[in-house]
C-alpha cells in the first residue's frame, strides 16, 4: 500500500500534471504546424521550383515486380520533415525570445517603494512633532 500511496503523491504533483498538459498541447500544436507547412508554406515553394511537391520526390531503387512493391528512397518526405522541424524550431525560438524580452522588461521596471512600516510611520510622526516644537 505504501507504494500506491507514493505513486499517488507522485502522479498528482503539479509537475507531472503540467508535463501532461504540455505534451497534449504540443501534440495539438504539431498538427497545426504540419497543416501550416503542408497547406500554406509548401505550395508556394513547390510553385517556385516548378510545381514539384516535395512529398512526391523519390528515387526508385528497384521497380515493382508482380506483387512485390517497388523499393523507393523517399527523400522528398525527409525534406518535408526537415522543413517542418525548422519551422517549429523557429516558432519556439520566437516564443522564447518574446518571453525573455517580457522578463527583461519586468526586471528593468522600477518597483514602487514599499509602504512604510508602523515603526517608520511612528518615527516620522515623532520627527514631525519635534520639528514643529523647534519652530515655535
Amino acid at each position: 500500500m505504501k507504494v500506491l500511496s507514493e505513486f499517488k503523491d507522485f502522479a498528482v504533483k503539479g509537475n507531472v500534471v503540467d508535463m501532461a498538459v504540455g505534451i497534449i498541447i504540443g501534440a495539438a500544436f504539431g498538427k497545426i504546424v504540419t497543416s501550416f507547412v503542408g497547406d500554406v508554406i509548401m505550395p508556394p515553394i513547390g510553385l517556385l521550383i516548378g510545381g514539384v511537391d516535395f512529398s512526391d520526390l523519390a528515387i526508385t531503387l528497384k521497380a515493382a515486380e508482380g506483387e512485390i512493391p517497388a523499393v523507393v528512397l523517399s527523400y522528398g518526405k525527409f525534406i518535408q520533415t526537415v522543413l517542418d522541424f525548422v519551422i517549429v524550431a523557429f516558432a519556439i525560438f520566437m516564443g522564447v525570445k518574446a518571453i525573455n524580452k517580457l522578463k527583461r522588461e519586468e526586471a528593468a521596471a522600477p518597483e514602487a517603494p514599499p509602504a512604510p512600516t508602523k515603526d517608520q510611520e511612528l518615527l516620522s510622526e515623532i520627527r514631525d512633532l519635534l520639528k514643529s516644537q523647534q519652530n515655535k
